[in-house]
């Protein structure tokens, strides 16, 4: 795929090295986080989507945590 050079050359073209030092890739990942949240809340895969998951199983322990203090 690609070897250490390569990756290394690659790296050393992303800009702001002077001043930002390592952070300079920090806005990469901020893309990459939005782009993830968004996925998880807008694409569904077959009826639902992450958040309605999420949204069910929280529902679903709070329910039975509300069993067992009964």
């Amino acid at each position: 795929m690609f070897n250490r050079a390569q990756v290394r050359r690659i790296l050393q073209r992303v800009p702001g090295k002077q001043r930002l030092g390592i952070y300079r890739f920090l806005p990469f990942f901020f893309v990459l986080g939005g782009t993830m949240e968004w996925i998880m809340i807008k694409v569904r895969v077959g009826q639902e989507t992450f958040y309605d998951v999420y949204r069910r199983k929280a529902s679903e322990r709070q329910y039975q945590r509300r069993l067992e203090d009964e």
